[in-house]
């Protein structure tokens, strides 16, 4: 999972890196950041869920066919390692990725909680402590844009505090949990 996450990171740049393994050689010990500080990033993430066989992001689009952009680099380049690694060929992912335009901030209000809980909504169990997700961000106490991987403010700022916020959380997971269609609705 570290891999992926860092893939995530690495892979958000306007001008393409090239390999992760490749590129490490040649920075040494410094590691590329996605938010170098310049706006050379394809894409904000707001929330993201990374589970043991699936993972959800809620994305802001930086650039034009910056998610396309991003998403292509991450499935192809996290693929070519996983298959580096495993000795394998062939696909890693299955079909292309899904995506669902959020246009209003009730719906995008509804859909962080859906992915900053997903373990939670699927029941994961004992596979939770595989997951990571942006939970531990937005509960952390903060609004600051700076602190941890996601771009917070557009959620966080629809609230007068963080406790707030878990506090809508953990009422809508329980509705999402109820509503089996809802979950059909916020991201198939």
């Amino acid at each position: 999972m570290y891999r992926f996450f860092q893939s995530m990171d690495e892979f958000n740049v306007i001008e393409p890196i090239g390999s992760i393994y490749e590129n490490s050689f040649k920075l040494g010990d410094r590691v590329p950041k996605c938010d170098d500080g310049k706006g050379n990033k394809l894409v904000n993430f707001v929330c993201y869920c990374l589970n043991p066989n699936h993972y959800h992001f809620i994305l802001e689009q930086l650039v034009e066919k910056g998610i396309e952009k991003f998403m292509h680099r991450l499935g192809s380049g996290y693929t070519t390692h996983f298959n580096k690694k495993y000795k394998r060929s062939g696909s890693l992912f299955q079909g292309k990725y899904k995506a669902v335009h959020v246009d209003s901030n009730e719906y995008l209000l509804h859909v962080s909680v859906y992915v900053n809980l997903n373990d939670k909504v699927h029941k994961l169990g004992d596979s939770v402590s595989k997951s990571k997700s942006s939970w531990g961000e937005y509960i952390k106490g903060t609004k600051n844009i700076q602190d941890g991987f996601c771009s917070k403010r557009i959620i966080l700022d629809q609230f007068k505090n963080t406790g707030e916020y878990k506090k809508f959380a953990e009422e809508s997971l329980k509705d999402i949990q109820e509503r089996k269609d809802i979950q059909k609705l916020l991201l198939d």
